[in-house]
């Protein structure tokens, strides 16, 4: 890896395993003893925030020119599979900034984009928000509706954003925003670097969700939001459908990753639990038909895992930017949520009580089955991928 001077930099095989084992220390030491304490408050604790951004965690897929670790999807998803070993709203703090709202910047900003934002994100000094979703765009951004309308020097954005993660807390908005119909020429969705504090820029009281208490969303309402030309990323109209697939599809592979890291963490409470728990004088791990659970868990976790490496090799590679990052997501999320659900089945009435981990867990992993892409939405990237692929290797269209 080289800087824009041409300058070797890069963080090498030893710096990234003390980056990981201080990472993986820091979850189970820190973190996991206050995960009733953050669901209690629905909040990040102060300290804990401070640590990681001391870690460098708000910036570690930033390159290092501009301030970050510069880490590659391969070693992302590894550290992914630490951040989801514990509630996932300590992730959802620099998530944004790593993944679907940094990776527009450092993808398709310009120069002048970067310089301004990408170091106030890799250090934490500024948290960053994707706003795409809408009532009616979701996992498809061709149905969007908030309008950005060209006035002389500026644009001019309204229309409103929901379940927006981190917005109570943004410094920034990368907005997402349709100049024109879609067309021939392209689907007239351009995106915009939105700063909180602009006029016309409303954030909605934090949504109460099912789970991950402590990852806070909320609606954005963007009323004759007016900003600088400037603020067009990459200065160009075209840009935010592929700066959004893009993003997106990069993310899928991290979210994977988080699901494994949720899974283990669910798979080692039960193994704990049934070593340990009784019935009829016995550890229920004696119990063959619960052996045969964490069997199942075990191996659909090892799969899991197998699965995030090989999507982030390809992607790291070129190889395959689309069907695989959706093939682990589809794959592991799903999976996620029958481990947490054997979790529970493993420790019988106690998995069904608010403080225990597995419990937490169940409800924490359903989300992933939703976010950057529904699984029926991985689904008709594969498949559709699949034939169009074929067609193309056959001399079709």
């Amino acid at each position: 890896m080289t800087d824009r001077t041409g300058t070797a930099v890069g963080v090498d095989a030893e710096d990234f395993a003390d980056i990981l084992a201080a990472t993986r220390d820091f979850v189970r030491s820190v973190v996991v003893p206050r995960e009733q304490e953050i669901a209690d408050a629905d909040a990040m604790p102060d300290d804990i925030r401070s640590a990681l951004a001391d870690m460098g965690l708000f910036g570690y897929a930033i390159p290092q020119e501009w301030g970050g670790l510069g880490l590659d999807l391969a070693r992302d998803v590894e550290l992914a599979m630490e951040f989801g070993y514990t509630t996932l709203a300590m992730r959802s703090l620099f998530g944004t900034n790593n993944g679907i709202a940094g990776q527009v910047l450092v993808n398709f900003g310009t120069d002048e984009q970067k310089a301004e934002w990408l170091g106030r994100l890799a250090s934490g000094e500024v948290i960053a928000s994707f706003a795409l979703t809408e009532d009616g765009a979701g996992s498809n951004p061709a149905g969007l509706t908030t309008r950005a309308v060209r006035e002389g020097d500026d644009w001019v954005l309204d229309g409103t954003k929901r379940f927006i993660t981190n917005a109570p807390s943004a410094g920034l908005f990368v907005t997402f925003a349709r100049t024109r119909p879609a067309d021939a020429d392209g689907t007239g969705i351009a995106v915009f670097l939105v700063p909180a504090d602009t006029a016309g820029v409303t954030v909605g009281p934090r949504d109460r969700k099912m789970g991950q208490e402590g990852a806070w969303t909320a609606e954005v309402s963007f009323q004759g939001v007016r900003v600088p030309h400037s603020a067009l990323v990459g200065g160009s109209e075209e840009a935010g459908y592929r700066a959004a697939m893009t993003s997106l599809a990069r993310g899928r592979v991290h979210i994977a990753a988080l699901a494994v890291g949720a899974a283990q963490r669910a798979l080692e409470e039960s193994v704990a639990h049934a070593a340990v728990t009784t019935q009829g004088g016995r550890p229920i791990g004696e119990f063959q038909l619960v052996q045969a659970m964490l069997a199942d868990m075990q191996t659909e976790v090892m799969a899991g895992r197998a699965l995030v490496r090989d999507a982030a090799a390809r992607w790291v590679s070129g190889e395959d930017r689309r069907i695989a990052p959706s093939v682990a997501k589809l794959y592991c999320t799903e999976m996620a949520g029958r481990v947490a659900d054997l979790a529970v089945q493993v420790h019988g009435g106690t998995g069904y009580m608010r403080g225990v981990p597995v419990e937490r867990i169940y409800r924490d992993v359903r989300l992933l089955r939703l976010y950057e892409g529904t699984s029926e939405i991985q689904r008709l990237i594969i498949g559709g991928g699949l034939v169009r692929n074929r067609i193309r290797e056959q001399g079709g269209r």
